[in-house]
């Protein structure tokens, strides 16, 4: 059975501008949200892209450095390669959508982005947000279930970005799965969140979930294919930027205004999903917040993987 959206308010557009990546949850700034503690080993996914942009499939092992707080770490255990995905997606139908036609780019997107994903074992889950978060459509093999559903409807609401992600990665982090994702598709702007983008990345990295953002945005806004998309309120020490966002936790951002952009966006974000690297290695025992880099010994690749774990005593059960 169909679904339909519906809603009534609409609300001014997006703030769009070129910006400076905010720095990672450090000691000033540590996630506040929960935690899995006692951890006995941290483990995390990779994706590997070349200068031009291709994932890289023939790494091993030895080629990784695992970058813990400062100090290297021994690589435990190790894995590679391609595998089905769990995918949620993750769609804005708050106020701001309505202006300028995102609507219509937004549903576009997620009609490019079911149309992909295979059927050989790939899952994929629908939400949907404003104020709130809403389960359209739960993890289901039955991609043809994703692929009826209406997402007519005018847009509505406040839009509470970061805590609908918080939410939905829990959701996602529940999949069996290797190589899972979220994806959001946004117009970029929050009006209602009660968690800040530091506190949201700490949550989906320590759950080992990739944040994927597709913005949508008006040809207008869109000069050049190269914008960085900011909350209403702009970047400060306790708000960053969804590419922040999207960078702490493995994941990546683009921008989209036209129907190439929706394809092209889709077919990397697959791309990366499926081949990927498992790496295992043991963590610092200090209770707290510890930041991760994970590097190749070709500096011309760039690693996409989550930017850090927390650390703690082990609870009683």
């Amino acid at each position: 059975m169909s679904l339909m959206l519906t809603a009534l308010v609409v609300f001014p557009p997006t703030g769009v501008r070129d910006a400076e990546p905010a720095s990672p949850p450090a000691a000033a700034q540590q996630p506040t949200a929960r935690f899995r503690t006692g951890v006995e080993a941290v483990s995390l996914t990779a994706a590997v892209r070349d200068r031009r942009g291709r994932v890289v499939r023939d790494l091993e092992k030895g080629d990784f450095q695992v970058i813990d707080s400062g100090h290297p770490r021994e690589i435990r255990d190790f894995y590679a390669g391609e595998a089905a995905i769990s995918l949620a997606i993750l769609l804005d139908i708050s106020g701001s959508m309505a202006v300028g036609g995102n609507m219509d780019r937004a549903r576009h997107a997620v009609h490019v982005v079911t149309g992909s994903l295979s059927s050989a074992g790939d899952e994929a889950a629908l939400f949907t947000f404003d104020a709130r978060l809403h389960e359209v459509v739960p993890f289901t093999r039955d991609l043809e279930r994703l692929r009826r559903v209406s997402l007519e409807g005018r847009p509505w609401g406040l839009t509470s970005l970061y805590d609908a992600v918080a939410e939905a990665a829990n959701a996602v982090a529940d999949r069996a799965n290797r190589h899972r994702a979220l994806l959001v598709i946004t117009d970029g702007v929050d009006t209602g969140s009660r968690l800040t983008a530091p506190e949201v990345s700490g949550i989906a990295a320590s759950i080992d979930v990739p944040v994927y953002l597709l913005v949508v945005v008006t040809p207008v806004d869109h000069p050049g294919d190269r914008l960085a998309v900011v909350s209403a309120d702009g970047a400060s020490t306790s708000t960053a930027t969804l590419a922040d966002l999207a960078r702490w936790t493995g994941g990546d951002i683009r921008v989209a205004s036209a129907p190439a952009h929706m394809v092209g966006a889709a077919r990397d974000l697959l791309a990366e999903l499926r081949y990927q690297y498992l790496i295992t290695f043991e963590p610092d025992p200090r209770p707290g917040w510890h930041p991760l880099e994970i590097r190749t010994r070709q500096r011309d690749l760039t690693v996409h993987a989550r930017g850090g774990y927390m650390s703690g005593p082990a609870r009683s059960e």
